[in-house]
């Protein structure tokens, strides 16, 4: 979830054509490297990225595991999670019985996690590590998931697909949440211009930042709803569902683009469910 003050804002991306696998690696571990404290000072309450035991949210909408268990049975079973951050979601999950390992491309986000475990006194194994290539051998775990984490960043996100797929035992579970797909269409913008569509649902452009040289900083990829779909299946899995939170009646957070006036409108997260055979 990387819509915050001071982050990239949405807007029509800049046309450079396609952006390769090494470029978004080094450009979003550069961002969030330098983006860490920031990001946790205006966000680590809400996530309960320093809260004993963490927590598990899935998105801005404020949908916690704990209350949707979209995961299922976690206690005594083996779950990644797929760009960790600061690892709250894994923190919870091995507070609730799960043997949990985190897996991010920033060293300073695993930073912030490992200073809240030592805190705590919780170990969580973090890894430093893309999306695209996942260390650990075949059938390593039953459950593995990503809370707006690494999907979204990634050049090829049809392979994280199937490094998941590759690391997950039969019958395992796999769920991530990224930004809805038709939000692609309009401004990072919690109000009414934030209702306007600015650029076309089909255009896969990344969207991207540069520095004063030039050199990209932050990059953003776009899905459309049927490229998840295929990739998922592409993959070898089975998609089960796709959880689309409502804004929830009395819900005042604003985080970036999501705001109880957006809410009301359409969504900003996909949720999707999946298993592997």
């Amino acid at each position: 979830m990387s819509e915050e003050s001071g982050e990239p804002t949405h807007r029509p991306p800049r046309v450079l054509g396609p952006v390769d696998s090494t470029t978004s690696d080094r450009a979003n571990r550069w961002w969030w490297d330098h983006d860490a404290e920031n990001y946790h000072a205006e966000h680590g309450s809400f996530l309960g990225a320093h809260a004993a035991g963490g927590d598990f949210v899935w998105c801005p909408e404020g949908l916690r595991e704990a209350d949707i268990g979209l995961l299922g049975d976690i206690a005594g079973r083996d779950i990644v999670e797929v760009g960790c951050g600061s690892a709250p979601c894994a923190r919870w999950l091995a507070a609730h019985g799960a043997r949990a390992v985190g897996v991010d491309l920033s060293r300073r986000m695993l930073g912030v996690g490992i200073a809240a475990m030592d805190a705590d006194g919780r170990r969580v194994p973090l890894v430093q590590a893309t999306a695209e290539a996942l260390p650990f051998a075949d059938a390593s775990f039953d459950i593995a998931c990503s809370s707006f984490g690494a999907v979204p960043f990634v050049a090829d996100s049809a392979h994280v697909m199937a490094e998941v797929a590759r690391v997950l035992r039969p019958g395992g579970r796999w769920v991530f949440a990224v930004n809805h797909p038709m939000r692609w269409m309009f401004l990072d913008d919690p109000g009414p211009d934030g209702l306007i569509v600015q650029i076309p649902y089909f255009d896969r452009t990344p969207y991207t930042e540069v520095d004063a040289s030039g050199a990209i900083t932050y990059v953003e990829h776009h899905r459309t709803i049927g490229d998840r779909v295929r990739e998922i299946r592409s993959a070898g899995l089975i998609l089960d569902d796709i959880v689309e939170p409502e804004w929830p009646e009395g819900f005042d957070q604003v985080w970036g683009q999501w705001s109880p006036f957006r809410g009301q409108y359409f969504p900003g997260t996909a949720i999707f469910c999946c298993t592997k055979p």
